[in-house]
Protein backbone atom coordinates (compact mmCIF):
# COMPACT_ATOMS: atom_id res chain seq x y z
CA UNK A 1 0.00 0.00 0.00
CA UNK A 2 1.00 3.60 -0.89
CA UNK A 3 2.65 5.19 1.96
CA UNK A 4 1.70 8.94 0.23
CA UNK A 5 -0.52 10.71 2.13
CA UNK A 6 -3.35 13.35 0.45
CA UNK A 7 -1.07 15.95 1.35
CA UNK A 8 2.59 14.85 0.87
CA UNK A 9 3.83 15.57 -2.65
CA UNK A 10 5.61 13.05 -4.83
CA UNK A 11 8.94 13.48 -5.83
CA UNK A 12 10.62 12.54 -8.95
CA UNK A 13 12.80 9.79 -8.14
CA UNK A 14 9.45 7.44 -6.46
CA UNK A 15 8.89 4.88 -8.48
CA UNK A 16 5.42 4.57 -9.77
CA UNK A 17 4.86 1.11 -8.83
CA UNK A 18 5.61 2.15 -5.05
CA UNK A 19 2.78 4.67 -5.51
CA UNK A 20 0.12 2.67 -6.68
CA UNK A 21 -2.84 3.34 -9.20
CA UNK A 22 -4.69 5.75 -6.43
CA UNK A 23 -1.86 8.21 -5.60
CA UNK A 24 -0.58 8.01 -9.21
CA UNK A 25 -4.35 9.57 -9.81
CA UNK A 26 -4.34 12.08 -6.83
CA UNK A 27 -0.90 13.47 -7.09
CA UNK A 28 0.36 12.93 -10.63
CA UNK A 29 -2.79 13.08 -12.68
CA UNK A 30 -5.15 15.54 -11.09
CA UNK A 31 -3.30 18.50 -10.09
CA UNK A 32 -2.54 18.45 -14.03
CA UNK A 33 -6.28 17.29 -15.81
CA UNK A 34 -8.23 17.97 -12.73
CA UNK A 35 -9.91 20.52 -14.39
CA UNK A 36 -10.86 18.75 -16.98
CA UNK A 37 -14.71 18.11 -17.94
CA UNK A 38 -15.14 14.45 -16.71
CA UNK A 39 -12.21 13.55 -15.03
CA UNK A 40 -12.24 10.92 -13.46
CA UNK A 41 -14.78 9.09 -15.26
CA UNK A 42 -14.48 6.26 -17.70
CA UNK A 43 -15.83 8.46 -20.96
CA UNK A 44 -14.27 11.61 -22.05
CA UNK A 45 -16.02 14.96 -22.44
CA UNK A 46 -15.49 16.98 -25.59
CA UNK A 47 -15.84 20.75 -26.12
CA UNK A 48 -17.56 21.05 -29.50
CA UNK A 49 -17.54 25.01 -29.87
CA UNK A 50 -20.03 26.02 -30.24
CA UNK A 51 -21.83 26.83 -33.37
CA UNK A 52 -19.11 24.15 -35.66
CA UNK A 53 -21.09 21.47 -37.35
CA UNK A 54 -19.85 19.15 -39.25
CA UNK A 55 -18.38 15.53 -39.47
CA UNK A 56 -16.34 14.44 -36.45
CA UNK A 57 -13.07 12.45 -37.19
CA UNK A 58 -10.54 10.11 -35.20
CA UNK A 59 -7.57 8.31 -35.21
CA UNK A 60 -5.64 6.12 -33.26
CA UNK A 61 -1.37 5.59 -33.26
CA UNK A 62 1.29 3.97 -30.93
CA UNK A 63 4.30 5.91 -30.61
CA UNK A 64 7.62 3.61 -31.53
CA UNK A 65 10.76 4.49 -30.52
CA UNK A 66 11.50 8.32 -31.01
CA UNK A 67 14.36 8.16 -33.12
CA UNK A 68 15.87 11.73 -31.01
CA UNK A 69 16.19 8.57 -28.46
CA UNK A 70 18.83 6.63 -30.81
CA UNK A 71 20.32 10.37 -31.01
CA UNK A 72 20.65 11.01 -27.29
CA UNK A 73 17.71 12.46 -26.61
CA UNK A 74 16.27 10.01 -24.12
CA UNK A 75 14.08 12.52 -22.11
CA UNK A 76 10.70 10.99 -21.82
CA UNK A 77 9.09 14.54 -22.97
CA UNK A 78 10.17 14.00 -26.71
CA UNK A 79 8.38 10.19 -26.75
CA UNK A 80 4.93 12.46 -25.46
CA UNK A 81 5.73 14.96 -27.89
CA UNK A 82 5.80 12.67 -30.53
CA UNK A 83 2.76 10.68 -29.41
CA UNK A 84 0.70 13.46 -29.76
CA UNK A 85 2.28 14.33 -33.02
CA UNK A 86 1.33 11.46 -34.69
CA UNK A 87 -2.02 11.44 -33.88
CA UNK A 88 -2.58 14.95 -34.53
CA UNK A 89 -1.19 14.81 -38.32
CA UNK A 90 -3.51 12.33 -39.15
CA UNK A 91 -6.36 15.15 -38.59
CA UNK A 92 -4.30 17.50 -40.52
CA UNK A 93 -4.24 15.31 -43.23
CA UNK A 94 -8.30 15.27 -43.01
CA UNK A 95 -8.35 18.82 -42.70
CA UNK A 96 -9.78 18.83 -39.00
CA UNK A 97 -9.74 20.86 -35.89
CA UNK A 98 -8.59 18.97 -33.00
CA UNK A 99 -11.21 18.70 -30.14
CA UNK A 100 -9.30 16.53 -27.63
CA UNK A 101 -6.75 13.85 -27.48
CA UNK A 102 -7.99 10.27 -25.21
CA UNK A 103 -4.23 8.79 -23.54
CA UNK A 104 -3.44 4.97 -22.69
CA UNK A 105 -0.18 4.74 -21.51
CA UNK A 106 1.36 0.92 -20.62
CA UNK A 107 4.09 1.63 -17.83
CA UNK A 108 6.91 -0.56 -16.23
CA UNK A 109 6.40 0.04 -12.59
CA UNK A 110 9.94 1.34 -12.53
CA UNK A 111 9.17 4.34 -14.36
CA UNK A 112 9.77 7.49 -11.71
CA UNK A 113 7.15 9.96 -11.39
CA UNK A 114 10.00 12.11 -13.13
CA UNK A 115 9.82 10.31 -15.87
CA UNK A 116 6.18 10.42 -15.78
CA UNK A 117 6.07 13.97 -15.51
CA UNK A 118 7.94 14.67 -18.38
CA UNK A 119 5.95 12.27 -20.54
CA UNK A 120 2.88 14.73 -19.80
CA UNK A 121 4.97 17.86 -20.30
CA UNK A 122 5.23 16.48 -23.58
CA UNK A 123 2.15 15.62 -24.07
CA UNK A 124 0.76 18.27 -22.76
CA UNK A 125 2.89 20.96 -24.71
CA UNK A 126 2.72 19.79 -27.86
CA UNK A 127 -1.08 19.14 -28.01
CA UNK A 128 -1.40 23.00 -26.56
CA UNK A 129 0.98 23.81 -29.44
CA UNK A 130 -1.63 22.44 -31.78
CA UNK A 131 -4.86 24.29 -29.84
CA UNK A 132 -6.37 20.95 -27.95
CA UNK A 133 -5.67 18.94 -24.92
CA UNK A 134 -6.00 15.58 -23.17
CA UNK A 135 -9.25 15.03 -22.30
CA UNK A 136 -9.29 11.76 -21.23
CA UNK A 137 -7.11 7.99 -21.13
CA UNK A 138 -5.84 5.04 -19.27
CA UNK A 139 -2.94 4.17 -17.59
CA UNK A 140 -1.27 0.51 -16.91
CA UNK A 141 1.50 -1.58 -16.11
CA UNK A 142 3.02 -3.48 -18.21
CA UNK A 143 6.41 -5.01 -18.63
CA UNK A 144 7.66 -2.47 -21.56
CA UNK A 145 5.92 1.27 -22.47
CA UNK A 146 3.76 1.40 -24.54
CA UNK A 147 2.01 4.78 -25.71
CA UNK A 148 -1.18 5.09 -27.79
CA UNK A 149 -3.20 8.11 -28.09
CA UNK A 150 -6.77 8.49 -29.66
CA UNK A 151 -7.27 12.33 -31.58
CA UNK A 152 -10.66 13.37 -32.47
CA UNK A 153 -11.47 16.27 -34.29
CA UNK A 154 -14.37 18.03 -36.44
CA UNK A 155 -14.48 19.46 -39.89
CA UNK A 156 -16.43 21.99 -41.06
CA UNK A 157 -19.11 20.41 -43.41
CA UNK A 158 -18.54 19.47 -46.73
CA UNK A 159 -14.66 20.04 -46.49
CA UNK A 160 -13.24 16.64 -45.00
CA UNK A 161 -10.38 15.76 -46.69
CA UNK A 162 -9.22 11.66 -47.46
CA UNK A 163 -6.95 10.12 -49.93
CA UNK A 164 -9.05 9.98 -52.54
CA UNK A 165 -10.66 12.80 -54.78
CA UNK A 166 -7.53 13.99 -56.91
CA UNK A 167 -7.80 13.53 -60.77
CA UNK A 168 -5.70 13.66 -63.93
CA UNK A 169 -3.76 16.55 -63.63
CA UNK A 170 -3.84 17.96 -59.82
CA UNK A 171 -0.57 19.18 -58.64
CA UNK A 172 0.96 17.49 -55.70
CA UNK A 173 1.72 20.01 -52.38
CA UNK A 174 4.56 19.78 -50.19
CA UNK A 175 3.24 21.51 -47.21
CA UNK A 176 5.60 22.11 -43.85
CA UNK A 177 9.84 21.79 -44.16
CA UNK A 178 11.35 18.39 -44.87
CA UNK A 179 15.01 16.89 -43.66
CA UNK A 180 15.15 18.14 -40.29
CA UNK A 181 15.08 15.23 -38.33
CA UNK A 182 17.41 13.14 -40.48
CA UNK A 183 19.35 16.17 -40.87
CA UNK A 184 19.82 15.89 -37.03
CA UNK A 185 20.92 12.30 -36.95
CA UNK A 186 23.50 12.74 -39.47
CA UNK A 187 25.14 15.93 -37.33
CA UNK A 188 24.94 13.17 -34.40
CA UNK A 189 26.56 11.02 -36.89
CA UNK A 190 29.94 13.73 -37.31
CA UNK A 191 29.19 13.45 -41.17
CA UNK A 192 28.35 17.46 -41.41
CA UNK A 193 29.08 20.10 -38.93
CA UNK A 194 27.15 23.45 -38.38
CA UNK A 195 27.71 26.81 -35.69
CA UNK A 196 26.46 25.57 -32.49
CA UNK A 197 22.84 28.12 -33.29
CA UNK A 198 21.85 25.99 -36.48
CA UNK A 199 22.04 22.71 -34.38
CA UNK A 200 20.29 24.43 -31.71
CA UNK A 201 17.44 24.73 -34.05
CA UNK A 202 17.68 21.87 -36.06
CA UNK A 203 17.33 19.33 -32.57
CA UNK A 204 14.95 21.40 -31.87
CA UNK A 205 12.56 20.71 -35.14
CA UNK A 206 13.90 17.17 -34.88
CA UNK A 207 12.62 16.90 -30.96
CA UNK A 208 9.38 19.13 -32.06
CA UNK A 209 7.88 18.33 -35.18
CA UNK A 210 5.04 20.52 -35.67
CA UNK A 211 1.54 18.65 -37.37
CA UNK A 212 0.44 20.68 -39.55
CA UNK A 213 -3.00 21.09 -38.43
CA UNK A 214 -3.45 25.12 -39.43
CA UNK A 215 -2.20 24.05 -43.18
CA UNK A 216 -4.69 21.32 -43.49
CA UNK A 217 -7.62 23.01 -41.59
CA UNK A 218 -6.80 26.42 -44.17
CA UNK A 219 -6.72 24.46 -47.66
CA UNK A 220 -9.90 22.13 -46.60
CA UNK A 221 -12.37 25.06 -46.07
CA UNK A 222 -11.22 27.17 -48.50
CA UNK A 223 -11.72 23.98 -50.99
CA UNK A 224 -8.21 24.32 -52.21
CA UNK A 225 -7.03 20.72 -51.56
CA UNK A 226 -9.24 17.55 -52.96
CA UNK A 227 -6.84 14.58 -51.33
CA UNK A 228 -4.19 14.71 -48.57
CA UNK A 229 -2.19 12.54 -46.96
CA UNK A 230 0.70 13.10 -44.12
CA UNK A 231 4.04 11.77 -45.00
CA UNK A 232 4.11 9.27 -42.09
CA UNK A 233 6.61 6.44 -43.85
CA UNK A 234 8.29 8.47 -46.09
CA UNK A 235 7.55 10.53 -49.76
CA UNK A 236 7.33 7.75 -51.59
CA UNK A 237 5.07 5.58 -50.03
CA UNK A 238 2.99 8.23 -49.05
CA UNK A 239 2.41 9.91 -53.03
CA UNK A 240 2.31 5.76 -54.09
CA UNK A 241 -0.83 5.33 -51.63
CA UNK A 242 -2.31 8.70 -53.22
CA UNK A 243 -1.86 7.07 -56.59
CA UNK A 244 -3.70 4.10 -55.32
CA UNK A 245 -6.05 5.37 -53.83
CA UNK A 246 -7.01 7.59 -57.34
CA UNK A 247 -6.34 4.64 -59.45
CA UNK A 248 -3.60 7.38 -60.81
CA UNK A 249 0.08 7.13 -61.28
CA UNK A 250 2.46 10.69 -60.39
CA UNK A 251 5.55 12.20 -61.89
CA UNK A 252 7.54 13.81 -59.30
CA UNK A 253 10.59 15.99 -59.26
CA UNK A 254 13.66 15.57 -57.54
CA UNK A 255 14.35 19.64 -57.44
CA UNK A 256 13.10 19.86 -53.92
CA UNK A 257 13.64 22.78 -51.50
CA UNK A 258 15.32 22.47 -48.40
CA UNK A 259 16.10 25.37 -45.83
CA UNK A 260 19.37 26.78 -46.15
CA UNK A 261 21.77 25.03 -43.24
CA UNK A 262 19.75 21.71 -44.07
CA UNK A 263 21.47 21.93 -47.94
CA UNK A 264 24.71 22.46 -46.18
CA UNK A 265 23.90 19.35 -44.18
CA UNK A 266 23.10 17.79 -47.72
CA UNK A 267 26.41 18.69 -49.39
CA UNK A 268 28.64 17.93 -46.18
CA UNK A 269 27.46 14.53 -46.10
CA UNK A 270 27.38 13.82 -49.94
CA UNK A 271 23.46 13.38 -50.17
CA UNK A 272 21.21 14.96 -52.50
CA UNK A 273 18.73 17.46 -51.33
CA UNK A 274 15.75 15.03 -52.53
CA UNK A 275 17.39 12.22 -50.82
CA UNK A 276 17.05 14.05 -47.33
CA UNK A 277 13.48 15.31 -48.16
CA UNK A 278 12.05 11.88 -49.04
CA UNK A 279 12.92 10.46 -45.94
CA UNK A 280 10.11 10.72 -42.73
CA UNK A 281 10.01 12.11 -39.75
CA UNK A 282 9.27 16.00 -40.12
CA UNK A 283 5.32 15.34 -40.75
CA UNK A 284 4.67 17.28 -43.65
CA UNK A 285 1.65 16.79 -45.47
CA UNK A 286 1.27 15.97 -49.39
CA UNK A 287 -1.86 17.54 -51.08
CA UNK A 288 -3.54 17.42 -53.71
CA UNK A 289 -4.40 20.93 -55.57
CA UNK A 290 -6.26 21.87 -59.38
CA UNK A 291 -3.17 23.29 -61.47
CA UNK A 292 -5.02 27.20 -61.51
CA UNK A 293 -5.11 26.78 -57.39
CA UNK A 294 -1.30 25.62 -56.66
CA UNK A 295 -0.49 29.71 -56.39
CA UNK A 296 -3.39 30.41 -54.19
CA UNK A 297 -3.09 27.58 -51.83
CA UNK A 298 0.89 28.57 -51.39
CA UNK A 299 -0.10 32.17 -51.15
CA UNK A 300 -2.31 30.85 -48.41
CA UNK A 301 -0.34 29.04 -46.75
CA UNK A 302 2.24 31.44 -46.66
CA UNK A 303 -0.44 33.76 -44.70
CA UNK A 304 -0.21 31.23 -42.08
CA UNK A 305 3.84 31.07 -41.60
CA UNK A 306 3.92 27.54 -43.41
CA UNK A 307 5.97 26.97 -45.89
CA UNK A 308 4.77 24.55 -49.34
CA UNK A 309 6.53 24.03 -52.53
CA UNK A 310 5.12 22.10 -55.58
CA UNK A 311 6.56 18.69 -56.07
CA UNK A 312 4.85 16.91 -58.85
CA UNK A 313 1.97 16.26 -61.07
CA UNK A 314 -1.07 13.04 -61.17
CA UNK A 315 -0.52 11.23 -64.62
CA UNK A 316 -2.62 8.59 -65.62
CA UNK A 317 -2.16 5.32 -63.79
CA UNK A 318 -0.42 3.59 -66.52
CA UNK A 319 2.30 5.84 -67.03
CA UNK A 320 3.14 4.48 -63.04
CA UNK A 321 5.06 6.66 -60.30
CA UNK A 322 8.10 8.70 -61.81
CA UNK A 323 10.47 10.20 -60.78
CA UNK A 324 11.61 13.70 -63.00
CA UNK A 325 15.56 15.20 -62.71
CA UNK A 326 14.75 17.90 -65.39
CA UNK A 327 16.34 16.07 -68.15
CA UNK A 328 14.95 12.30 -67.84
CA UNK A 329 12.19 10.76 -65.80
CA UNK A 330 12.64 7.25 -64.32
CA UNK A 331 10.58 5.07 -62.19
CA UNK A 332 10.70 5.39 -58.60
CA UNK A 333 11.66 2.81 -56.76
CA UNK A 334 11.36 4.26 -53.27
CA UNK A 335 12.14 3.69 -49.98
CA UNK A 336 9.36 2.99 -48.09
CA UNK A 337 9.22 2.00 -43.96
CA UNK A 338 6.10 0.11 -44.51
CA UNK A 339 5.22 -2.12 -41.18
CA UNK A 340 5.19 -5.74 -40.95
CA UNK A 341 8.06 -5.61 -43.95
CA UNK A 342 12.04 -5.93 -43.21
CA UNK A 343 11.84 -1.77 -43.65
CA UNK A 344 9.41 -1.13 -40.93
CA UNK A 345 10.96 1.03 -38.36
CA UNK A 346 12.13 -0.69 -34.45
CA UNK A 347 15.01 1.36 -34.13
CA UNK A 348 19.13 -0.14 -34.44
CA UNK A 349 22.19 1.25 -35.17
CA UNK A 350 22.26 4.77 -36.55
CA UNK A 351 24.73 3.83 -39.25
CA UNK A 352 22.64 0.99 -40.56
CA UNK A 353 19.33 3.58 -40.28
CA UNK A 354 21.08 6.07 -42.22
CA UNK A 355 22.00 3.90 -45.09
CA UNK A 356 18.65 2.34 -44.81
CA UNK A 357 16.53 5.45 -44.45
CA UNK A 358 18.89 8.21 -47.06
CA UNK A 359 18.93 4.91 -49.61
CA UNK A 360 23.08 4.84 -49.19
CA UNK A 361 25.49 5.59 -47.00
CA UNK A 362 26.18 9.37 -45.63
CA UNK A 363 29.59 10.75 -46.46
Amino acid sequence: MSGVTDLSPVGDHVRLGDLGEHAILEHLLRPRYGGVRGFGDDCAVLDASEGLRGELVATTDSCPTPLVTILGETDPYHAGWLLATINLSDLAAAGATPLGLVVNYTLPKTTTAGEFRRLLDGVDDCTAMHGTKVVGGDLRDGPVRQLTATAIGRCVPGSRLGRAGAEVGDRLLLVGSPGYLWSYALLVEEQARLPESFVAEIRKRACRPMAQVTAGRTLATAGLARAAMDVSDGLFPTVRSLCGANGLGARVTTDIHLDEALVDVCKQSGLGRFELAQAWGDWTLVVAVRPQDVELAKKTLAGEGVAAQEIGTLVPREEGVSLDDGETTELWEGIAQERFSPSSWHGGDLPKLITEVLGRRAG
